[in-house]
């Protein structure tokens, strides 16, 4: 592999302006005006470099980038949502492997190196899913990692015969297992979430679960999730997405849960809805939370780009953030928070880490995150795959 020079970098984390010298897919240095024969130099005329971005939490089987306009008619509500998207999908394709391959290029392009996708699985498409977002993966090589979390969109206990497609997804090489509003939507915490549990000890997989549950609902399902990854032994195994409830809690409770998954090592993702995380109180806790897009252009929402960079400044802007340093902690949470989440080996902008990077215009990070400014570089191990919002 051809050792790559990346000149003039306002490196986050590092004051002024530096070289990088990657090689063998690694970041081998960091210092002023560097060499390397034979080198092929990229002149970033001061751009920020951040590491590859990681979406924490996405959707992109429901995809349907670069297809139809589709206005969405569906009635209020999750329950009424749920049943549109499952009623209307096949009309579309979907899931279809060309929509959900030019989202992923949109992601790769601004510079998303690694996503957590949740991936429908029920007995109206099996797990067909899986296979789609594989086979539009495989299309990119290599430009993209994506972790599949096997997802039981329309229920478990609301779709007899999920909890065997869970079981074949698992079986299939997903590394993780969802689940929906144990109480909320599938209608009984206890049997949602042993199944869950049960499935993911079954595996060896991690939990991902979708917890949109507010108020003292939630915060009992917040609790019994607690209390099973207490005594499975599922620490640092468990996230919890959404999350709503924690904005619900007094102060009190509020503060009792986030010492439990700090203790627990349970993550959290979000989207940058209008209930908005602690990331404060979280970071303070040492508790990680990494930012996602959800769905993009899908019979759930016309919203969304693929861009992790503009979802952050989403992020900054619901959460009230204007100083610098609250805008990093949401690019923190868009970077290194997924990637702990993902358990991202050598992530990070040290001497020794994988080239998973991106450049980006901007005299700093904070205002790389609020101008979002189209990707200059994109690197993926080493590798240049994008360039000024085109694949390489």
């Amino acid at each position: 592999m051809t050792d790559l020079l990346l000149r003039d970098a306002r490196l986050w984390g590092r004051e002024g302006r530096t070289d990088l010298l990657v090689r063998d897919g690694r970041i081998a240095a960091v210092e002023d005006s560097l060499e390397s024969e034979g080198a092929v130099v990229e002149d970033l005329a001061g751009a920020v470099v951040i590491p590859g971005l990681v979406d924490a939490h996405a959707h992109v089987d429901k995809t349907l980038w670069g297809g139809p306009w589709v206005p969405r008619t569906a009635g209020p509500g999750l329950a009424a949502a749920i049943a549109y998207g499952a009623e209307r999908r096949a009309e579309f394709g979907i899931p279809n492997p060309d929509f959900i391959t030019a989202l992923l290029t949109d992601m790769v392009v601004s510079g998303t190196t690694h996503a957590r996708s949740h991936v429908d699985i029920d007995p109206g498409i099996g797990i067909g899913a899986v296979h789609a977002v594989r086979e539009a993966v495989e299309r990119l090589a290599g430009r993209i990692d994506v972790e599949l979390v096997a997802f039981p969109q329309t229920g478990i206990l609301a779709g007899p015969g999920t909890a065997e497609l869970l079981d074949e997804a698992l079986k299939a090489g997903v590394k993780s297992i969802g689940g929906i509003d144990p109480e909320g939507f599938d209608g009984d915490a206890e049997r949602h979430l042993d199944l869950v549990f049960a499935l993911a000890e079954k595996h060896g997989a991690e939990i991902d679960i979708h917890l949109h549950d507010g108020g003292d609902l939630g915060i009992r399902e917040f609790d019994m999730i607690i209390e099973r990854t207490r005594a499975l032994g599922y620490t640092g195994k468990v996230v919890i997405s959404h999350a709503f409830a924690l904005c619900d809690a007094d102060d009190a409770t509020r503060a009792r849960l986030i010492a439990d998954l700090a203790e627990l090592r349970i993550g959290l993702t979000s989207v940058a809805p209008k209930k908005i995380l602690p990331l404060r109180e979280l970071d303070e806790a040492s508790v990680t939370m990494g930012i996602g897009n959800d769905g993009v252009r899908d019979l759930w929402s016309p919203y969304g780009t693929g861009d992790n960079l503009q979802r952050t400044q989403w992020f900054a802007r619901n959460a009230g953030f204007s100083r610098d340093a609250d805008i990093e902690l949401a690019l923190e949470a868009a970077t290194f928070g997924g990637a702990r989440l993902l358990k991202l080996d050598g992530y990070g902008l040290a001497v020794g880490d994988t080239a998973d990077l991106v450049a980006v215009a901007g005299r700093n990070p904070s205002e790389a995150v609020l101008e979002h400014h189209q990707r200059r570089l994109v690197v993926k191990n080493g590798t240049v795959v994008a360039r000024d919002g085109a694949l390489v």
